[in-house]
């Protein structure tokens, strides 16, 4: 099975040793997305619900640069540095995403680059 580099200059360049996304087969594997607003790669703002809403669209672009859409995916896992976020991680995610919802973690951690509040990654299935 081949492997593939999914980019897109929609989503954040990587800022280390990792691609955005690698497609093997019909299953993508996107690395975790910060809230990096891609033309400037700087963070959005200190506002978690702009944080979040700019997490999700970057995610969205790179579902989109595999050739599908978020709601292509099959499973997601977000961290947070405050789990009393949740309630709000998930009605922000109810406006990117359609049913049936993903598989899902979402953990609290001490700390994520760029002292952001949200990081996100997931795994897409595409359509044969």
């Amino acid at each position: 099975m081949s492997k593939s580099v999914i980019h897109t200059d929609k989503a954040p360049q990587a800022i280390g040793t990792y691609s955005q996304a690698v497609k093997s087969g019909t299953t993508v594997y996107l690395s975790g997305q910060i809230p990096l607003v891609p033309e400037t790669m700087e963070v959005i703002s200190e506002d978690f619900e702009e944080q979040a809403h700019q997490v999700f669209k970057n995610i969205q672009a790179v579902c989109e640069a595999a050739g599908g859409t978020v709601n292509d995916l099959a499973k997601v896992n977000i961290f947070l540095i405050d789990l009393s976020k949740f309630a709000m991680v998930n009605e922000i995610m109810s406006q990117y995403f359609a049913q049936p919802y993903p598989a899902r973690a979402a953990v609290q951690i001490s700390a994520l680059p760029k002292a952001v509040q949200i990081e996100i990654d997931g795994v897409m299935e595409l359509p044969e």
